[in-house]
């Protein structure tokens, strides 16, 4: 079975088809710029582009960048405040004519790891996942249950969010060497250590493939991995979340 999976980003939304038994893609994934501002109305016309891309019918899955309950947006950190409030189930839904199911990205991307990806292996315990990208997204799952909406990359260090400190955006913004976001993000990671105490704690986001350049500097008491499905893993996740949904339906 193919499910539609759509992750929503700061600069890009992406889709593809998700083979729910492999995790792969079934296609070639599309990307279609995010609109400027991100209005509600606005992401909704690209998601519609996005299923009329596929020609497809039926469930899809929807990673956001937010606190997202039962469908409805409860916070705006790197999207519009009009967010706030909306069933993005039911806007995405009415627009493209299919059931949409909406979940916070960095859940959707962790769902996909723990099913896919090098989770797999670290069903006991607590693992921590890291996206990090526009900002910092956090996935934490129990003895392989997850706990949903962390929002962990909003946590205080120095005065301001942590993901404003030491996303992978805020790297290339500012320039910075590796070695010196890495001491940001050490500052972030021994924060959450010493908040949470996971065992296992996985890297995803694109900058996952460039682990060999900073994993070196930094130092924990877990044990660190790079995420195996990369920057896949919000799309996968929001399938897998999709197929999930319906079949309780």
């Amino acid at each position: 079975m193919a499910i539609l999976g759509i992750d929503i980003g700061g600069s890009g939304i992406k889709g593809a088809l998700v083979d729910l038994e492999t995790g792969e893609f079934t296609t070639p994934r599309h990307r279609i710029a995010t609109p400027e501002g991100a209005l509600p109305a606005d992401v909704a016309v690209v998601v519609k582009e996005m299923v009329e891309h596929f020609d497809y019918k039926g469930p899809i899955g929807c990673g956001f960048p937010a606190i997202v309950r039962d469908g409805v947006v409860y916070s705006a950190a790197n999207i519009d405040h009009s967010w706030i409030g909306v069933n993005a189930n039911e806007l995405f839904s009415e627009t493209t004519g299919c059931q949409v199911y909406t979940l916070n990205d960095a859940d959707a991307a962790g769902t996909a790891e723990m099913a896919f990806g090098v989770g797999k292996d670290f069903q006991k315990g607590i693992v921590l996942l890291l996206t990090l990208g526009t900002g910092i997204g956090t996935a934490v799952f129990v003895n392989g249950h997850l706990l949903p909406n962390t929002e962990l990359g909003h946590i205080e260090i120095r005065g301001k969010d942590a993901e404003r400190r030491a996303s992978a955006a805020v790297r290339t913004k500012k320039k910075l060497s590796w070695k010196a976001w890495s001491a940001r993000l050490q500052e972030y990671i021994s924060t959450i250590e010493m908040l949470i105490s996971p065992d296992v704690i996985v890297i995803g986001g694109g900058i996952s493939k460039d682990s060999n350049k900073y994993f070196p500097l930094l130092k924990t008491r877990a044990k660190m991995i790079p995420a195996l499905l990369l920057n896949q893993a919000g799309i996968v996740g929001a399938a897998l979340y999709a197929y999930q949904k319906s079949s309780e339906e």
